[in-house]
């Protein structure tokens, strides 16, 4: 397979090392002086169980264009949710009708959107469990061990598509392991990505709200009763919807944060501390319009949206 990966930081730049480590043919989009760092001295992965570096391709969206590039057999699209645009146009010159778009975001529903916009293409839908960050050019941080994608294709997708489209999944599946990645090639992506979701808008909600980390999610009190609320009311907007979730999804998700690094942050957080545009609309804000949309009470989303918009505006 021959990947691009469109966003070098914490998600598409570890996803890159792993591939690269393990000798894929993989190019990173990348800008400024992360691309600059990665060209001159490889890509940085600080990693629980040691560092290493590698050294993939890396280019520039336009560098990509003029230089001629073969188009990508498939494309992980890890940009936040308000580059989706900027990607989209980008696809649209860089790949072709058998590039298979692989979209790795914090936003629900990212697929379908991307889908829309690039209607020549095949679109799956994808999510992410990593905490990982960019800290310094070329190099990435993980903060802790878990690195596990989840992708397939939606239930609207045509037979035609999804007999040509699955074996390409399949390949994937396969080499993303070879490299060290975890992977849930999922027949009911639409569930899984929101399952994804009932964790990552929580945490984000909640640590930019109130400026915390995991650690505060793991002791006892307002932060963790916090965060328990905002999964319930994520599992009951599912319910509304007919998303099937796990009868412990709360429970799982306490899980994952009690075995998080305590100094682990959400991007939307960090990207908000450094006065950074944000993915706060779709991760908190989209939250509230859809449950006014269903008719579905989110009394505690409603509250920290308001502490954000307070925040922010």
């Amino acid at each position: 397979m021959r990947y691009m990966i469109i966003g070098a930081g914490g998600t598409g730049g570890a996803i890159g090392a792993f591939l690269a480590r393990a000798g894929f043919d993989v190019t990173l989009i990348a800008r400024g002086e992360h691309l600059s760092a990665i060209r001159e001295k490889g890509l940085l992965l600080h990693h629980p169980d040691g560092d290493f570096v590698t050294r993939p391709e890396a280019c520039t969206m336009e560098d990509f264009i003029k230089d001629g590039r073969k188009a990508p057999d498939v494309a992980f699209v890890c940009v936040k949710g308000y580059s989706i645009e900027s990607a989209a146009d980008f696809l649209k010159s860089a790949a072709d009708t058998h590039t298979v778009v692989i979209p790795i975001l914090n936003v629900y529903g990212t697929g379908g959107r991307l889908q829309k916009a690039l209607p020549g293409m095949t679109v799956t839908d994808g999510c992410i469990y990593i905490f990982g960050e960019r800290r310094a050019p070329g190099e990435i941080f993980m903060n802790g061990k878990m690195i596990r994608i989840v992708f397939g294709l939606r239930r609207d997708t045509p037979e035609k598509i999804k007999e040509r489209v699955q074996p390409v999944l399949d390949q994937v599946e396969k080499e993303l392991i070879e490299s060290g990645i975890r992977v849930v090639n999922s027949q009911q992506v639409e569930a899984d990505t929101y399952r994804k979701f009932t964790l990552i808008s929580p945490m984000a909600a909640v640590g930019a709200a109130y400026d915390t980390t995991a650690e505060a999610l793991q002791e006892g009190g307002l932060h963790r009763d916090d965060f328990k609320e905002l999964v319930r009311e994520l599992l009951a907007l599912a319910d509304k919807q007919s998303i099937s979730l796990p009868e412990d999804m709360l429970e799982k998700n306490l899980d994952i944060v009690d075995h998080s690094a305590k100094d682990a942050t959400t991007s939307m957080q960090r990207d908000i501390k450094a006065g950074h545009e944000s993915e706060v609309d779709g991760l908190v804000y989209a939250v509230v319009r859809r449950g006014k949309e269903l008719g579905v009470p989110l009394p505690r989303y409603e509250e920290i949206a308001d502490i954000l918009h307070k925040k922010l505006d």
